[in-house]
């Protein structure tokens, strides 16, 4: 009888809310069958877990060590790294996602870290379209304790649809998520708002570093970005942090928004791919950031590809179809895909 209410409760609220069936995937029609979760919110120095199992919101404290709280954020250059591995554009794909790493030998059968003293970048976009957000970034979550432990490192880069999500833009949100935040009582933004574990955790995050010769960023560096705002990679990334508490009407009163969010922003800019570019352009652009390769996501491709001769590699191998993606490995500065099945490509 209780799990009939909830069906019928549910249904109420989409009625209300004009969310039909139709834009509902069907396995989740049935919210005895539904689960999400954990979700960590900060209230009054105290740690709330709210989980969702079988369509029932589950609520306990937990103890006030059990998370950290304050995120110091990374470095945003780094030397003398051996191994460098990089994937893009998960999109909610965790299980093709744990695929790639696991073939990959980033990590073991029980997820945990085996990339030893590696750098692992993830370029951005694990927000959006697919199911599976949670978990990956709960994942990651650990993964960067136990990279560091073992003396290697995770850099989640945040990508256009991290910036979306955390200014409220939802509109390439899951449906799934739509039952989770009405159960919730909450906004999906709100999941990840500034007094929640993982929220705090995404605005420490960079959105550009360079390790060893290589620079990494979702988009890219394009020459308009170079002349606006010059190439300080520290002040670039703590301008990105602070920017994702300003409304965008606030920003858009300025250049700012064009210049950090627009087209040819470092999370928008798609010019390595469309703007039939020459290699004159793309040496401009990597000696004023004194690099020798941009490593970018955002444009999908099939596989991890190289342009204008291995100076622009593109890592978004359209993991977010769900049937198949890569890795890029830099090793002794030599450039590799890592295929699904774990194979070793030299380019």
């Amino acid at each position: 009888m209780k799990n009939s209410y909830l069906i019928i409760f549910i249904a109420t609220i989409f009625s209300i809310t004009s969310v039909t069936s139709q834009e509902i995937d069907k396995p989740f029609l049935d919210i005895t069958n539904f689960s999400d979760g954990p979700y960590v919110f900060i209230s009054n120095n105290k740690l709330i877990e709210k989980k969702i199992l079988n369509g029932v919101v589950t609520s306990k404290v937990l103890e006030s060590t059990q998370y950290d709280t304050i995120f110091t954020p990374q470095k945003s250059i780094y030397k003398n790294v051996e191994n460098i591995a990089a994937l893009s554009d998960i999109h909610g794909q965790y299980d093709l996602a744990i695929e790639i790493l696991k073939n990959n030998g980033i990590i073991n059968s029980n997820l945990e870290w085996n990339f030893g003293k590696g750098h692992l970048v993830i370029v951005g976009d694990v927000f959006d379209r697919g199911p599976k957000i949670n978990e990956m970034l709960w994942l990651l979550y650990k993964l960067e304790i136990q990279a560091k432990e073992k003396g290697g490192r995770l850099h989640f880069l945040l990508g256009n649809h991290e910036y979306m999500v955390l200014h409220k833009d939802l509109r390439y949100v899951h449906d799934r998520y739509k039952i989770a935040t009405k159960l919730l009582g909450l906004e999906y933004d709100e999941l990840y708002g500034n007094q929640t574990i993982i929220g705090r955790w995404l605005r420490s995050k960079s959105t550009i570093i360079k390790i060893n010769n290589s620079i990494f960023v979702h988009g890219g560096v394009s020459e308009e970005f170079i002349a606006e705002n010059g190439i300080n990679l520290s002040n670039t990334n703590q301008i990105m942090r602070s920017s994702i508490e300003r409304s965008k009407q606030e920003m858009k009163s300025t250049d700012f928004y064009k210049t950090y969010y627009g087209k040819k922003s470092l999370i928008w800019y798609r010019g390595y791919f469309y703007d039939n570019l020459v290699d004159a352009d793309i040496t401009k652009i990597l000696t004023r950031v004194n690099s020798g390769h941009i490593v970018v996501g955002h444009c999908s491709n099939k596989e991890v590809v190289q342009l204008y001769d291995h100076k622009i590699f593109g890592v978004d191998s359209s993991i977010k179809k769900g049937t198949y993606g890569e890795l890029l490995f830099i090793k002794n500065n030599q450039f590799y895909r890592g295929t699904l099945d774990g194979k070793l490509v030299k380019f």
